[in-house]
């Protein structure tokens, strides 16, 4: 009775029809009656304009592991090309996939390896990625993927948190030697045997897997792993595919610091199969087959679910670019393996967009999905235009939330494409709520709670944390300023704590840098707070301008004077050749802010504006 009276066409007419019926002659009880339903349906209407929003979706949700999707996949599509992976010249299909895995699996057990047992994933994107995380799947076992950027300290800190028992990575990757930079945290590697490691600094680890032709003291060859197992062993893997738990523990999916140090979610396959279902469905992978573009690293949420589990589910093809990100290799792999869905971050899309113009490439991409952080109108409309889309989507999400929480849908118009973050996603609750706790009223900026299947099981072994992130109401705290609109779409004005106050009035970043982004000079703006005597802070844009451009304070001011509020005009400008950026591309804004306000400082000595 509920959901079929919050229709906006039933609501509003019952209520007309209750006032009627209670103006005719009724005894008093009945007149009670009525004006009590009277009320009641009026509190409904009043509801029906706060920002709580529950889409119950169209589909149930399904139990199952990763392992029995790529199963089914390889049943369904079995001599499909399941990946491409251009700079190893290597390509499997969906069944080959299967049978790689299941290997692997076995060889991950023939070393000793049990269920439940970390096994960390330090690498780039290659082949062996996808295959290592489909083989996590297929044993049991749980996938931590861990940020190839990472340096020695940083993958300590990763591998001790969770007790990674077992870590499959890479030999070399640009500048980094991988097996150099485990030597300098364990130098005992080099006079273990394989698989025997005991080492001080990583109490946890014992065997270390690399895919390399090289003889490395003290690690296993990755194909050695590959075919160290029996056909009985291999049976076993495929056996035992009723016993893994769909609620279990799959991922330990670190965040990606864009905001301090990196915690650990837990993510179980039930979420990872359910989200990237919903996701690949959203951005059209069921209507035919897709080949993907892959722009972003496979560590990230990004990856493993918007990217690639959302192939798995739907029989899609995933390309590799190259290792890492990579605007020319993208735009060669887009055009030579003709793929009809690009995914990856706004900045990536910048950067392509601008090789796009100097290159004018012969490609026709169909749509453009592009998530991790908030993408500006004005880019959207460029992408659309200089590569050829038909179409262009948001997800919004954090890693919490296993991947996505809101999307484009399948009929949006350009406003609902380009200027929201899309619609909720099925089976969820979402509600924006203010300083106290209220919710608001739509329209009403405020912070983003959700409420899930999708929401993590907590961090891992870090109570108090979890806690803060979710209520005893299972209420998650995204700590985004977020905007639900009348129709139920969503919009982010920023995070939190990026908010901008200056002498009373707030000030949300991502309007002004929308409106900054459609500058002709400027290719891509961040705006932050910088502290103010008088205001508390003020509004610093960070720019990165096009090639041959240039741009002073005054030009800016100009530029903004009867389009933006007196207060929301940048009093700052800071004219950058690059932002400090995650691997997965994310914007990390409080580097930004550390890095301007230390500058603001030493050039407060001097007497020197920071203008330049």
């Amino acid at each position: 009775m509920f959901a079929l009276f919050m229709s906006d066409n039933l609501l509003i007419p019952f209520i007309v029809y209750l006032n009627s019926a209670i103006e005719c002659r009724l005894s008093p009880l009945l007149e009670m009656m009525w004006r009590r339903n009277l009320e009641i349906f009026k509190c409904l209407v009043k509801f029906r304009n706060y920002s709580y929003l529950h889409n119950p979706g169209s589909e149930p949700l399904r139990s199952l592991t990763i392992g029995k999707l790529l199963e089914e996949s390889a049943q369904k599509y079995g001599e499909r090309t399941a990946l491409v992976s251009r700079s190893q010249n290597k390509r499997f299909t969906y069944q080959e996939a299967l049978d790689q895995a299941d290997r692997l699996a076995a060889g991950f057990r023939t070393l000793g390896l049990n269920m439940g047992d970390r096994i960390g994933i330090w690498a780039p994107n290659i082949a062996e990625w996808y295959l290592t995380h489909m083989a996590c799947a297929r044993g049991g076992f749980v996938l931590v993927n861990i940020n190839p950027a990472y340096q020695p300290m940083e993958l300590q800190a990763c591998i001790n948190s969770v007790g990674v028992k077992a870590l499959v990575c890479a030999h070399k990757f640009k500048d980094d030697n991988y097996y150099e930079h485990l030597l300098k945290l364990a130098p005992e590697i080099q006079k273990c045997q394989a698989g025997r490691l005991f080492s001080k600094a990583l109490p946890t680890l014992e065997t270390i897997i690399v895919p390399s032709d090289e003889e490395l003291s003290g690690t296993f060859k990755y194909d050695d792993v590959v075919n160290l197992a029996s056909e009985v062993e291999i049976q076993n893997i495929r056996n035992l595919q009723n016993f893994i738990n769909p609620d279990g523990v799959c991922h330990l999916q670190f965040t990606s610091g864009t905001t301090g140090v990196p915690k650990s979610p837990q993510q179980t396959h039930f979420q990872i199969v359910n989200n990237s279902y919903s996701i690949g469905k959203r951005n059209e992978l069921d209507k035919r087959h897709h080949t993907l573009c892959m722009l972003g690293p496979f560590f990230h949420a990004f990856g493993t679910v918007i990217v690639l589990c959302s192939a798995v589910n739907h029989g899609a093809t995933l390309v590799l670019p190259a290792p890492g990100y990579d605007p020319d290799k993208a735009l060669d792999a887009i055009r030579d393996e003709k793929c009809s869905v690009i995914l990856g971050t706004p900045t990536m899309y910048v950067d392509i967009v601008n090789r796009q113009k100097i290159r004018q490439e012969n490609i026709n991409p169909e749509i453009a999905v592009s998530g991790g952080a908030c993408c500006s109108p004005h880019l959207f409309r460029e992408m659309k235009e200089i590569l050829k889309l038909k179409k262009v989507k948001s997800v919004y999400g954090l890693t919490e939330v296993t991947a996505v929480a809101f999307q484009s849908l399948y009929d949006d118009d350009e406003y609902q494409s380009t200027s929201t973050v899309g619609y909720v996603g099925d089976h969820l609750e979402v509600k924006v709520v203010d300083e106290k706790g209220h919710t608001v009223p739509r329209g009403t900026p405020g912070e983003l709670l959700i409420r899930g299947y999708s929401t993590t099981l907590g961090y891992w072994q870090n109570e108090e944390k979890t806690k803060e992130l979710i209520g005893p109401d299972k209420w998650l705290r995204t700590g985004d300023q977020f905007i639900l609109e009348e129709n139920g779409y969503g919009k982010v004005v920023g995070r939190l704590k990026e908010m901008v106050i200056r002498g009373g009035e707030n000030i949300f970043p991502a309007e002004v840098e929308d409106f900054l982004n459609t500058h002709p000079g400027i290719l891509e703006t961040h705006v932050i707070g910088v502290p103010h005597e008088r205001l508390g802070e003020e509004v610093c844009a960070c720019v990165r301008l096009r090639p041959g451009h240039q741009l002073t304070l005054d030009d800016l001011k100009l530029f903004c004077k009867g389009n933006l509020a007196n207060f929301k005009i940048p009093s700052k400008l800071k004219i950058v050749e690059s932002f400090p950026k995650t691997t997965s591309g994310k914007i990390q804004k409080y580097k930004l802010i550390n890095n301007i306000n230390k500058e603001i400082n030493l050039r407060s000595k001097v007497n020197l504006p920071i203008s330049d």
